[in-house]
Order: structure tokens, then sequence, then C-alpha cells
């Protein structure tokens, strides 16, 4: 079969432990999951439905990058994450099971650029152009899920420059992540490779060029991430 133009490369995440790579399909990302986040971009904290949205596997920047400073945006925010990574299909599946269908777990960054986003919201239209462009889902190698455990209260944070911005634990999610996984199924049959952005703990901010970000969990590879000038 000929293409109008050459495919596409599937983005592929290393795991720890140098095992079989793992192929990029959906990205699911859930917002507003730590209360004192919510708080400070303006709403109290819920427990009615989580909030997704997607991005693009395109979208996909791997740990270790330099990448130039997000166009169309004067405000882009970092925005540290645990990522889960799906390697069996789930359907309508009860909490209680939604671990079993989960690979590996990673470290991510959610860029996002806030103005973009904040100027969308207040018009009641979609957040796309803020949170799904190029290098916005910014990834560290993935580690098994049998070796990283269940969730829990394992460290997040987040440091720019040496400093750190951003610092919580997971069990302060107000979705858990079994919980968000069999949410999830109830809207879509989830597919090996897929990956769930599990939402971002308080004091996201700015970034700029010359930054370097790195972001951490406990028990998981370290990400890093430095800015450059726009191109």
């Amino acid at each position: 079969m000929t293409y109008l133009f050459e495919l596409a490369p599937v983005p592929v995440l290393e795991m720890t432990d140098g095992s079989a790579r793992f192929p990029v399909g959906r990205i699911f990302c859930v917002g507003q999951n730590y209360a004192a986040h919510a708080r400070e971009m303006g709403f109290e904290p819920q427990r009615d439905k989580p909030i997704f949205f997607t991005k693009s596997a395109s979208a996909v920047c791997l740990s270790g990058s330099t990448i130039a400073y997000p166009p169309g945006t004067a405000n882009c925010h970092f925005e540290v994450e645990l990522v889960v990574a799906l390697g069996r299909p789930a359907f309508r599946l009860p909490a209680a099971e939604a671990l079993s269908v989960v690979a590996g777990y990673g470290v991510g960054i959610d860029l996002t650029r806030r103005d973009l986003q904040n100027a969308a919201r207040d018009k009641g239209h979609p957040w796309d152009t803020g949170k799904d462009f190029e290098n916005s889902a910014v990834l560290a190698p993935l580690t098994l899920a049998d070796r990283f455990g269940a969730p829990g209260a394992q460290r997040i944070t987040l440091s720019q420059n040496g400093e750190i911005k951003q610092d919580a634990d997971l069990a302060q999610m107000i979705w858990s992540v079994p919980e968000l996984i069999a949410e999830l199924s109830q809207l879509y049959h989830l597919a090996p490779g897929d990956l769930i952005y599990t939402g971002t703990p308080a004091a996201v901010g700015p970034i700029a060029p010359g930054d370097r970000l790195v972001g951490s969990i406990e028990g998981l590879a370290e990400l890093t991430l430095t800015i450059a000038d726009p191109d």
C-alpha cells in the first residue's frame, strides 16, 4: 500500500529494568486531583466525578530532553504527576480489580500553556490548545508495577533550578489510581499502551528559558527537562 506521506513513529518509553519497551497509545489526564491545587486554580475540591482531558501521543517528550520554550504562550507552567501505564485491556472494571491492568508507573510533567487554558476556560471552550501541544507530555522511564508496588503515600516533588517548588505525597490525591482507572473504563475500552496522568499537587508555576526541571516520586526513575530559548 502507498501512503501520501511517511507514517509517524509510535512514541516508545524505556523500562528501568531494560525489559521490552512500552509503545504509547492514548494519553488521558486528570484535572484538579489534589485539593490544594484545585483551590489554587480557583475551585473547591469535589468528589462528584473526575475531570478528564486528553493529550496526543505526539505530545510525548522523553526525560533528559532539551526543548524550546513552547510557542503561542507567555505563561507556560510545570505540573509534576504520577503516570500510570496500562498493559492490559479494561472495560467497566471495578476499582478493586483496577491495579491488575497496570504494567508500570512513571514520573511525568504536564506542561500547560496556562494563559491559553484560562482564556478558553473563561469562555467555556475546550482546553486543547492549553494542554495538547508538542513536548507537553514529558515522561521518565517506567518502572514495572510489581517493583513499585501500589501507589500510596510516596513523596512527589518538582524542583526548578535546584529549588523545590512542588512537594506532596500520592495519598493526597482526591481520586486514587484504582478509582481513576475504574472511572475511565466506564467511558472507554482502555487498551495496552494507554497512559493516565493522575493530576498534580499544588504550587504549579511558570517555566522560562534556561530552566532545569527535575520531577521525582519515591521508587521511580527521576525525570529531567531543560528549557531553551523559543524557536
